[in-house]
């Protein structure tokens, strides 16, 4: 039952807000147009940049804005809500229309993400300032020492070009091959970089070359350049 996700989210969460938050725009569709999360996921986006900010001046005191900027833009990332909504297995509490559930849609980091928001907005409408402020750092400050491989998985192939280029290496080179039909293609890449070599697949050149890139980053140790 719904009424059940506030307790396991240490968090009192009131109706409206509570079914809202977890409807997305899929399941209201198929049901006459019922209010979505989207409106939830515009306020919590706001309420968690707002909580992570602060959270980060007052953690380090001694590092720039840039900075900064850097490691908010990666604890706030569709890649690192998804680690919490998966940590916390929020996914099968996401309203889906038939067709998004059938495509694997409570997996998807992207759906998960904008869950986290939607239930941060509905804890902050809820309960006020102070209880969702506990609610985001009790989400969030875990990740912390992961900030470094969270910035990279925002883009993997820029952020080892920029390791490339504070190593004093070469551009990264990627050799790509493609195995099996057309309708069920797997892209294998090599990425080679300085001393480094990564290597990924997945279902498309970019998200195999991403994956490789990643990899290459890992070897290389950029992964202990920044937390």
């Amino acid at each position: 039952m719904p009424e059940a996700l506030p307790e396991r989210l240490g968090v009192p969460i009131v109706e409206p807000w509570l079914t809202r938050a977890l409807t997305h725009r899929s399941f209201a569709y198929e049901n006459g147009g019922i209010p979505t999360n989207e409106r939830l996921e515009f306020l919590g986006d706001s309420v968690l940049g707002f909580v992570v900010s602060d959270m980060l001046m007052h953690r380090f005191p001694d590092i720039d804005e840039g900075e900064l900027s850097r490691r908010r833009a990666a604890l706030v990332s569709t890649q690192a809500l998804a680690r919490i909504a998966n940590a916390r297995d929020l996914g099968p509490w996401l309203r889906l229309g038939k067709g998004e559930q059938a495509s694997g849609g409570q997996k998807k980091a992207s759906l998960l993400a904008d869950l986290v928001e939607s239930l941060i907005a509905a804890t902050y409408l809820s309960a006020g300032i102070d209880v969702v402020r506990d609610l985001v750092l009790r989400l969030v400050e875990p990740l912390v020492p992961d900030v470094a491989v969270l910035a990279a998985e925002m883009d993997p192939k820029t952020t080892l070009i920029e390791l490339a280029s504070r190593r004093g290496y070469g551009a990264p080179e990627y050799q790509i091959e493609a195995q099996g039909p057309d309708h069920h293609r797997v892209y294998r890449a090599t990425a080679v970089c300085g001393p480094a070599t990564g290597r990924g697949e997945g279902p498309s050149k970019k998200q195999a070359e991403m994956n490789a890139a990643m990899q290459a980053w890992r070897a290389l140790g950029g992964h202990r350049e920044l937390g």
